[in-house]
C-alpha cells in the first residue's frame, strides 16, 4: 500500500501543469527622469517556485539589492525594498508592462516620486571570437588629453601618473568601447576607494582589502554581483594592478597577476553608472569621488566590432 500511494503521488506530481513564464521575467535597463536628468537603474525579475516572483533592483547609486516579492498581477507591477545607503523609508516602485516596455513611478525613501520607462536589456551574447586591434595608450602621462572630468576637475598628470589628491570629480575617456582588453595600475593610500566603470557601467572595485574576505564590495569584485575567488590585494599605498577581458557581458579579471573572475556573466548595470544603454559602446570612467587615488599604465585593446 506504502509503496502504491508514492507511486500515485509520484504520478499526480507530474501531471502537475507546469506554470509558464510570466512576461515580465527578465532584464530590464531602465531610466530614471530626475529633475529633468536622465539617471540609469537596473531591473532583473525571476520565478520562484509556481507563483511568487522575486528579483534584484539598481538605483541610482550603490549596489544590487534582492527583491523578496515582485507583484504583478493584469500587466501591473510593484515591490518594495528596504533602503540601502538612503535614510528614510522603503524605496517603492510601480509600473505597468506593455508589450517589451515598463514605465511608471518610483517613490524614493526622502518621499521624491519621479517617473521611470524600462526596456529589456540586451544579451550581448557574442558570436564569434574577438579580433583584437592594436592597443591604445589611454594616458599619455604628460595631461590629460582625450579626457574629461564629471565635474570640477581635481584630476593631474604628474610624472607620468594620473592623480587624484582629494575627493571631487569621476574622469571618463573621450572614446568609447565596445568589447576589450585592459591593464591598469593604481594606487591608494589607507583607507581610500575608488573603481574603474567598464563601458562606464561595470565597476570594478577598488578598495584598501588587504586581509578581508572575498566580498562582493572589496578589491577585485565587480560591484555588487560578482565576488573575487582570491583576495590578491597588497597593503594600501603599494602599486597595484588589473588585467580585464571584457567581451559583451563576460568578464575575466586577473588582480596583481593572479586570475580572479573567470569568464562570469555580468547580469546588469551597477549604481553610479553613466547610463542603461548596455547595447551601446560606453568609455572608460574612473572614480574620483570616493577619496585620493593614482593611475598609471593605462592601456586598453579593442576588439573588432561584435557581430
Amino acid at each position: 500500500m506504502i509503496k502504491y500511494l508514492l507511486l500515485l503521488t509520484t504520478i499526480l506530481s507530474l501531471n502537475q501543469p507546469i506554470k509558464s513564464q510570466s512576461p515580465l521575467e527578465g532584464r530590464w535597463d531602465i531610466t530614471i527622469t530626475m529633475s529633468g536628468k536622465e539617471v540609469p537603474s537596473w531591473l532583473e525579475v525571476n520565478h520562484s517556485g509556481l507563483q511568487t516572483l522575486t528579483g534584484h533592483f539598481v538605483g541610482t547609486g550603490g549596489s544590487a539589492r534582492p527583491i523578496s516579492k515582485v507583484n504583478f498581477s493584469d500587466g501591473k507591477m510593484s515591490f518594495s525594498i528596504p533602503p540601502q545607503w538612503e535614510t528614510g523609508n522603503d524605496l517603492s516602485v510601480e509600473g505597468t508592462l506593455q508589450g517589451n516596455s515598463l514605465g511608471g513611478t518610483i517613490i524614493f525613501p526622502d518621499g521624491k516620486n519621479y517617473s521611470w520607462t524600462g526596456v529589456r536589456a540586451p544579451s550581448l551574447r557574442r558570436t564569434t571570437a574577438p579580433v583584437w586591434t592594436q592597443p591604445i595608450r589611454l594616458f599619455n602621462g604628460t595631461d590629460l588629453k582625450g579626457w574629461h572630468a564629471t565635474g570640477e576637475n581635481q584630476w593631474k598628470a604628474v610624472n607620468g601618473i594620473l592623480h587624484s589628491p582629494k575627493t571631487g570629480s569621476n574622469i571618463v575617456t573621450d572614446d568609447r568601447f565596445n568589447d576589450f582588453k585592459l591593464h591598469i595600475e593604481f594606487r591608494i593610500p589607507k583607507g581610500s576607494n575608488s573603481g574603474i566603470y567598464l563601458r562606464g557601467r561595470y565597476e570594478l572595485q577598488i578598495a584598501d582589502s588587504k586581509g578581508l574576505e572575498t566580498l562582493k564590495d572589496q578589491l577585485g569584485a565587480v560591484y555588487g554581483f560578482i565576488s573575487p575567488s582570491e583576495m590578491m590585494a597588497k597593503e594600501a599605498g603599494e602599486w597595484q594592478s588589473y588585467d580585464v577581458t571584457l567581451i559583451g557581458r563576460m568578464i575575466t579579471v586577473a588582480l596583481n597577476g593572479k586570475t580572479v573572475i573567470c569568464n562570469q556573466e555580468i547580469p546588469g548595470i551597477t549604481g553610479g553608472a553613466l547610463d542603461s544603454k548596455e547595447g551601446e559602446p560606453g568609455p572608460l570612467l574612473i572614480q574620483g569621488d570616493h577619496g585620493p587615488v593614482e593611475f598609471r599604465n593605462i592601456v586598453l585593446t579593442p576588439a573588432k566590432s561584435p557581430l
